[in-house]
């Protein structure tokens, strides 16, 4: 690329991603607007095709499947071997035989429906996990069983390039339909023994060779020389999948993969990273670039009717398949919109299946663009999703009765039996003193009932309920929920109808504890508060400080913090220039009685050496 191409790339990155954050869209979107905008179909400042970026572009999906690799160990692999076999291996199948069987219905060939349905099975990994993770989903049980779902479709991208030649339908042409490998003359037979010996090659290098290639990088001491030296890896791992008609992201995954259990896994991990991102967005920006809008205006209702329809049938299949899998059902629909689209790979099965005589070019570019506009579409499923599926859910859950409370005369009532309040329902149970406990998500209340914790399932936000719990009578209420609104909903409701209930509420943040002692909370806890605190002592022993000078050191911060915290939520929340004056005020407060604290210490500790010195202790220092 020309710096002028590299200039207005990156300018329209810098320009369209942050817009669309902004708006909800999601970068991932935003990377996808660019590429149309900048590309051959928009204002055509670069490009032809879109393909001279693409060439670079797909490095990032390469190094991005390399570093999904190395979070993969093997035993890792085999753990979750249920869940990538049964969900992953469900979907790659169920949708091939719905997309095939819909194809045949059409009058295609058997060999062509397959195919078609192999394409339309694959997911973007690119996106999806990029989309979980800017949304803080990955790691709920539908952002699990999708990553399930593309691992194995990463996987099973090798024997479906094994088995595309054998459904070939016409002597292939390589006339203009990407690069032929270096084995493509020859038989299939003899072409699959040498993608298998190109695989276990990079499972044996990266089992027995590579570690000590690195081991050798290592030992230079030059962090620059490693960094080339892995990326030096991906490039050859990406050209040896190449040359044998693979996809370079499968070899980098497997060798990511391999190199798992190294000991080099963090270093590789963090020189890679970098790169990753950019090129990722490269590659969206290459995506939208792509799509061809001339077939799109030439065959509008065909292109529409697959991209409609490769949508809802793999919404469809997720969403059995998630039925099945017994995922509770928000989290249903995120694994069946986060996978909806088409993927990455389907432009290389595309490309292959052209060069194997599968598919005619003008299928394959019909399809390529219908895939695109699917993967163009995911960001926007995704906000469907989250804007108007998952409040119905929201907005239904009430529906269920409220649990009838046989404990109306206990002292304690706590709102929220989650991570934070289980442990206080605990403690004060142990220690003697009945106690209520309401939570509103019915799972964990029925979870914790199966350990012998009583709770009972209502909405703590309606008086009714509070007064069957025994508000009228008890001592203390415990706000431990963890949804803030709601935490201030009850706190008025007590406040309104309990004025002489005593209020202990949890702060998840320091906004939130403002807002509480807005309402007159006095007793306010800030959930990450005291743990933090207790590790900052711990902390600071291992760095050699004496215990009963770090505990001070704590309490003093303690102390001050907590004062700060009550006397910044006195201050108008738009007063910006008096909140960041009084903030300042604080911490050189802290800082000056820290300072004061280490002074008083070392002159203790001079008067100490002074009075050993002379075979006598002060009476002041001896107290």
């Amino acid at each position: 690329m020309s710096f002028t191409q590299t200039f207005i790339y990156l300018l329209a990155a810098v320009v369209s991603v942050p817009l669309a954050k902004r708006l909800g869209l999601g970068s991932v979107l935003g990377y996808l607007l660019a590429g149309v905008a900048i590309g051959p179909f928009g204002f055509g400042f670069v490009g032809t095709d879109g393909g001279e970026l693409m060439h670079v572009a797909e490095f990032g999906v390469v190094m991005m499947l390399f570093l999904i690799g190395l979070e993969l160990r093997p035993a890792m692999l085999w753990q979750m071997r249920g869940p990538i076999l049964g969900l992953g291996g469900g979907q790659v199948l169920g949708t091939t035989a719905a997309v095939a069987g819909i194809a045949l219905w059409f009058g295609v060939s058997w060999q062509v429906a397959i195919t078609v349905g192999f394409v339309v099975a694959m997911s973007s990994t690119a996106i999806v996990l990029q989309l979980l993770n800017e949304k803080g989903i990955a790691r709920t049980s539908g952002g699990r069983a999708a990553f399930s779902v593309l691992l194995f479709q990463d996987i099973a991208v090798i024997p479906i390039l094994a088995v595309l030649p054998l459904l070939a339908t016409f002597a292939p042409s390589h006339s203009g339909h990407g690069p032929t490998s270096a084995i493509s003359h020859l038989p299939a037979w003899q072409a699959g023994i040498v993608v298998l010996a190109a695989v276990a090659a990079v499972i044996i290098a990266g089992r027995f060779f590579l570690r000590r290639i690195f081991r050798w990088v290592a030992a230079s001491q030059l962090r620059e020389i490693f960094t080339a030296t892995a990326l030096l890896l991906v490039v050859a791992i990406a050209l040896l999948m190449q040359k044998v008609g693979l996809s370079p992201a499968l070899g980098a995954f497997l060798a990511g993969v391999v190199l798992a259990e190294s000991e080099y896994r963090h270093q590789l991990e963090t020189d890679i990273e970098p790169f990753k991102g950019l090129l990722l967005g490269l590659f969206f920006i290459a995506v939208g670039a792509g799509i061809d809008f001339r077939l799109i205006a030439g065959q509008p209702s065909t292109v529409a009717a697959i991209v409609v329809g490769v949508l809802v049938v793999k919404f469809a299949v997720l969403l059995a398949l998630s039925r099945y899998s017994r995922l509770e059902p928000t989290q249903r629909y995120l694994f069946a919109f986060a996978l909806a689209q088409g993927g990455e790979f389907a432009f290389v099965l595309c490309a292959y299946a052209t060069q194997n005589g599968v598919l005619t070019a003008d299928v394959a570019n019909l399809l390529i663009a219908s895939v695109a506009l699917t993967m163009a579409a995911a960001p926007v499923l995704f906000t469907i999703n989250d804007r108007l599926v998952q409040p119905q859910f929201a907005s239904v859950l009430p529906d269920r009765e409220a649990d009838d409370i046989d404990e109306r005369d206990n002292p304690v009532i706590v709102a929220g039996v989650g991570r934070f309040g289980h442990i206080i329902a605990r403690l004060m149970r142990l220690n003697g003193y009945g106690t209520t406990v309401l939570d509103h998500d019915a799972e964990q209340v029925e979870t914790l009932g199966r350990f012998g914790i009583k709770s009972y399932y209502g909405d703590a936000t309606r008086l009714d309920l509070l007064r069957t719990a025994g508000a009228e009578r008890a001592k203390l209420f415990v706000v431990a929920i963890d949804h803030e609104e709601q935490a201030l909903r009850i706190v008025d409701l007590i406040h309104e109808n309990f004025p002489n209930l005593r209020i202990l509420a949890r702060a998840t943040s320091r906004q939130h504890a403002y807002e509480l002692m807005r309402r007159g909370v006095e007793d306010v806890y800030r959930e990450t508060f005291g743990s933090a605190v207790d590790l900052s002592v711990d902390a600071l022993q291992a760095l050699g400080m004496p215990q009963q000078r770090a505990i001070r050191a704590a309490q003093i911060f303690r102390e001050h913090d907590n004062e700060s915290v009550r006397e910044m939520a006195n201050i108008d929340e738009n007063d910006m220039k008096g909140y960041v004056s009084m903030a300042r005020l604080h911490i050189a407060n802290l800082e000056s009685a820290l300072a004061a604290d280490r002074e008083l210490e070392a002159a203790a500790e001079e008067a100490l050496n002074d009075a050993d010195e002379q075979g006598a202790v002060p009476a002041k220092l001896q107290a």
